[in-house]
C-alpha cells in the first residue's frame, strides 16, 4: 500500500497547521517545498521566487518535491506531504504551458486518496513567504482541484474543522 499521502489545496487553508498536528500524532511529515524555497531564498540563497520568476520557482518545487519523495521511500508509516509534485508541476504547467502529465512523468505516484483544503478566508493571511491575495490562492485551489482527478487521484475536500477534528478525519479517511 502506498503510505505517501499529499495535503494539497488553497494557500492559507490550514494544511501547515494540520500537517503540524499529525508530526504531533507521530507521523512522518514533509513540509511544502515552496516555503522553503522562498525562506533560503530569502536568507541569502538567491534562489528562484515565485514573484519573480514563476517557472525557476516551479522546477525548483518540482525537484524538491521530487527528493522529498525519494528520500521518504522507505518511511515505514504513514507520510504526510504539504503539497508536493503535483502542486509544483501545476505551478509549472501554469507558468510555461508544458503539460502536468509529461512534467510528472517517471516520477512516483502518491496515496490514491488526496486532501484539499478548500478556501478559507477566516485563516488565509499573507506573510513573508505568501505574498498572493487569496483571489489568486483560489485560482490555485481551482486548478489543483482539477489536476488531481485528471491524474486519477481520488479528491476528499478536508472539511472545515478545527485542527485536531481535521486530522481525525483525514485518518479516518485513510482507514476506509
Amino acid at each position: 500500500m502506498n503510505r505517501h499521502v499529499v495535503i494539497s489545496g488553497c494557500s492559507g487553508g490550514g494544511k501547515s497547521t494540520l500537517l503540524a498536528a499529525l508530526g504531533a500524532l507521530g507521523h512522518a511529515i514533509v513540509e511544502e517545498p515552496g516555503r522553503r524555497i522562498v525562506r533560503a531564498a530569502r536568507g541569502g540563497d538567491r534562489g528562484p521566487l515565485p514573484w519573480v520568476d514563476l517557472a525557476a520557482f516551479a522546477r525548483r518545487a518540482l525537484a524538491l518535491a521530487l527528493e522529498d519523495r525519494r528520500a521518504m521511500a522507505d518511511e515505514p508509516g504513514w507520510v504526510f506531504y504539504d503539497r508536493g509534485l503535483i502542486d509544483a508541476a501545476v505551478a509549472l504547467s501554469t507558468a510555461t504551458g508544458l503539460a502536468i502529465g509529461d512534467l510528472l512523468e517517471g516520477t512516483p505516484p502518491y496515496h490514491g486518496r488526496v486532501f484539499l483544503a478548500p478556501p478559507w478566508p477566516d485563516l488565509f493571511r499573507e506573510d513573508a513567504e505568501r505574498r498572493h491575495d487569496l483571489a489568486a490562492a483560489i485560482a490555485e485551489h481551482e486548478r489543483l482541484a482539477a489536476a488531481y482527478p485528471a491524474l486519477g487521484y481520488e479528491v476528499v475536500t478536508l472539511p472545515r474543522l478545527p485542527v485536531e477534528a481535521r486530522a481525525d478525519f483525514l485518518l479516518a479517511q485513510l482507514s476506509l
